[in-house]
């Protein structure tokens, strides 16, 4: 009966060249990065791929009828869409997408961002009252725009609260 007995190779050195190559790397990424504060570098780098644009030529119709011919392209978080640009207002619909556009703005209630202007757009889906077919309002503040109103883009004129019979006064 014979017994099986590995053969042994060559012995294998260890020096350590992985370890000193490993140390050089993160030696030249940390000095990389010392240059310019993380923070800094993907603010910049983001601001500097942020998509918002006015573009001219499109047609959206909402829910009465009324065409628009101009809207803003530009990337926003997921949000609400709201009936109305009220804070309390029924939610309608969602805007799941992360690049949406939008008709017009309207002022409304003073929201989250700090100020009162609101975006009229469709949402990706409906919640409630589907006649509407996710028409509504979303606070400025989800949209990734450098000022609100974003130049360029027109007013809701006339505004909804006036079709529907009452007007509000400032």
């Amino acid at each position: 009966m014979t017994r099986y007995e590995p053969v042994e190779g060559p012995k294998r050195r260890r020096t350590g060249r992985w370890a000193a190559v490993a140390a050089t790397a993160a030696t030249a990424v940390l000095a990389a990065t010392a240059a310019t504060p993380p923070a800094a570098a993907d603010t910049e780098r983001d601001r500097a791929q942020r998509i918002c644009q006015v573009r001219t030529g499109v047609s959206h119709t909402d829910h009465t009828g009324k065409t628009f011919t101009t809207d803003l392209y530009c990337e926003n978080a997921a949000a609400d869409v709201y009936a109305s640009p009220e804070n309390y207002g029924t939610v309608i619909a969602k805007l799941v997408t992360t690049l949406s556009w939008f008709v017009c703005w309207e002022t409304g209630e003073m929201h989250a961002g700090g100020n009162r202007i609101w975006y009229y757009t469709q949402g990706d889906r409906i919640l409630n009252w589907p006649l509407r077919k996710g028409w509504g309002y979303v606070p400025a503040f989800y949209l990734w725009t450098e000022q609100d109103p974003f130049p360029g883009l027109p007013p809701c004129l006339p505004s909804m609260k006036e079709k529907s019979g009452t007007t509000e006064r400032s």
